[in-house]
């Protein structure tokens, strides 16, 4: 008799486990950014987010709360049995998963113009280097992960104020005709971050092989195309992976709803 007045508990505790790690996962995303931004002092003028293309911490928060919000309505609507904070889980759940296939779809498509929207990304934060800490940061390590330096091409740092070759003359700049440190191939020496190795590489008198020698010539577009054709099927994978456990998260969510509504029916 039971069976037919409760839901079952297997489904709730697995709707309610699968939501819980989502909520705090949320939770520390969302802290990190929000002290990430308390840092940089954001909050005391919120328009900075505004001084670059894309603030990676925005990215951090706005993240952070889209799984602190769905892994709250989960995990309360599996615990009180509240069927539109379940729907509310499943449909925006199930936005983000179409949403996903679509992107997936299309960037296989339209390969071309999303590899020329990457770049154009990173030629518009190339400008920005210098305007924030964490954009900064994100660029330095893509550069040296991925073994790349600008967007098609190290020449891609002219566009950067302090890189342009012409304050060399007008200021006598000495990062001007240069690249960041992070285009820089490891010389050997790991203990000494020398951040001025790329200080004069773009000047027209250096010999090209030199130059090759001291920093990564081809561009970060190039460099992920290829890291994507080498890893491609770790890369599908994982995005199997996460497709696969939104649909199940969303399966217990209906299944939980149906449960639910079978029991108010009696």
């Amino acid at each position: 008799m039971a069976r037919d007045t409760e839901v079952s508990c297997l489904v709730k505790y697995l709707v309610f486990g699968f939501n819980v790690i989502f909520w705090l996962a949320g939770g520390f995303i969302l802290g990190i950014g929000l002290w990430a931004w308390f840092e940089k002092g954001t909050f005391d003028n919120i328009a900075k987010v505004a001084n670059v293309p894309v603030d990676p911490v925005l990215i951090f928060v706005v993240v952070g709360a889209i799984m602190f919000i769905l892994g709250f309505s989960g995990c309360v609507g599996a615990l009180r049995e509240n069927i539109i904070l379940l729907r509310f889980f499943s449909v925006v759940l199930g936005i983000i998963f179409f949403v996903e296939l679509a992107v997936g779809v299309l960037g296989f498509v339209y390969k071309d113009w999303f590899r020329q929207q990457l770049d154009n990304f990173i030629q518009a934060n190339i400008i920005h280097y210098r305007d924030d800490p964490d954009l900064q940061n994100i660029i330095d390590f893509v550069q040296s992960y991925f073994q790349c330096c600008g967007g098609e091409d190290y020449n891609d740092w002219e566009n950067n104020i302090y890189f342009n070759c012409t304050l060399k003359e007008s200021r006598g700049s000495r990062e001007a005709c240069g690249v960041p440190f992070s285009c820089c191939k490891d010389q050997g020496n790991n203990n000494v971050l020398n951040t001025q190795c790329g200080y004069d590489v773009r000047e027209e008198e250096i010999n090209p092989s030199a130059r090759a020698l001291a920093i990564y010539t081809k561009g970060c577009v190039p460099q992920f195309e290829a890291w994507l054709q080498e890893n491609l099927f770790v890369v599908a994978g994982v995005a199997i992976g996460i497709a696969l456990l939104q649909v199940f998260g969303i399966y217990l969510a209906n299944s939980l709803v149906s449960d639910i509504q079978a029991i108010q029916a009696l």
